[in-house]
């Protein structure tokens, strides 16, 4: 498991709708070196400098499709590939400041072989916010 690098380097950005920053992206990779299936993608929590946004305010994208964490529970077909990004959408109204923040992104997803068990995996990391 490769959790220590689940958050990519770029991708980390406001999200800027006519006009005005409706909330921000993170860039991320599966921490399951075979890649996962995309049923078993439970959700993410991302801080941001303390602040927590849970699944509910996150809409993952893989493959340009948006899925809410719900939607991916009853994807039984698609499958998210360990080298392509998924992004992270996370809803916060201003989005964030310029400059450096503390970044942890935690990850919540099944294994395909042992299907009952949940696996978490938290990822840190200092990133620049320039848009």
């Amino acid at each position: 498991m490769l959790r220590e690098h689940l958050i990519l380097p770029g991708g980390f950005k406001n999200v800027i709708q006519n006009g005005q920053a409706t909330g921000f992206q993170v860039a991320v990779r599966t921490a399951y070196y075979r890649g996962v299936y995309l049923s078993l993608v439970e959700g993410y929590e991302v801080q941001v400098d303390g602040e927590t946004f849970t699944k509910e305010h996150i809409t993952f994208t893989v493959g340009a499709k948006p899925y809410t964490f719900d939607q991916l529970a009853k994807n039984t077909e698609g499958h998210w590939p360990y080298r392509e990004p998924a992004i992270l959408t996370v809803d916060k109204p201003g989005g964030l400041t310029r400059g450096m923040h503390d970044l942890v992104v935690t990850q919540h997803q099944r294994v395909s072989y042992m299907p009952v068990t949940s696996q978490t995996y938290v990822s840190k990391r200092k990133v620049a916010l320039v848009i």
